[in-house]
């Protein structure tokens, strides 16, 4: 219990001091983001938290707005128009290299490789949502379809990964990242 309320403080102060001094950023990558595309400044897609509860992760939009029947959607709905690709995008375990993800922008390519499209997740850690140090957040269908791939074999490990409040970084963020397969990535966070 200790553990846990010093873990906090931490979290509040040190997320505290990261909105400060990074306040330029707070400033300019919003102007930079609505001057290169239209739609949100955040994307706030659901993620599966400590215990499996769901809460919104706050991140600078990366990706292009696209006009689905008339209305603007976010890039996840590109998806539903481009089956070959996204069968290439589950089948090498979630992601696309920046250079063939046609719905990220040339700001979000920046973003990305930089990490600061991360940085409004410090938000997360002031709600309490997310810590400072932790497994990364999973999707849902990341979760669904690891469990399809790889077996029920992997539950225990992923049920051991969500008794810590997902973190703004852990060791498969300073691990490689992208290089990591998804199975070892759980394994990693667990």
């Amino acid at each position: 219990m200790i553990y846990e309320s010093i873990k906090r403080v931490i979290d509040v102060l040190a997320s505290l001091f990261l909105i400060i001094l990074f306040l330029p950023i707070w400033l300019i990558i919003p102007i930079l983001i609505k001057l290169e595309s239209k739609g949100t400044i955040l994307y706030t897609p659901d993620r599966v938290g400590r215990y499996g509860k769901n809460f919104k992760m706050y991140k600078f939009r990366s990706m292009r707005m696209f006009e689905v029947g008339g209305k603007e959607v976010h890039a996840v709905e590109f998806w539903k128009y481009n089956k070959e690709l996204f069968e290439k995008y589950k089948k090498s375990g979630w992601k696309l290299t920046l250079e063939e993800d046609p719905r990220i922008t040339r700001l979000g390519k920046i973003l990305r490789q930089t990490s600061i499209d991360e940085m409004p997740q410090v938000f997360n850690i002031l709600k309490g949502d997310m810590s400072l140090v932790g497994p990364r957040a999973y999707v849902q269908p990341e979760i669904d379809d690891a469990l399809k791939r790889y077996g029920k074999g992997l539950l225990p490990v992923i049920e051991q990964s969500l008794r810590a409040k997902p973190g703004l970084t852990g060791p498969w963020q300073v691990s490689g990242r992208n290089t990591i397969p998804w199975e070892k990535r759980v394994e990693m966070d667990a």
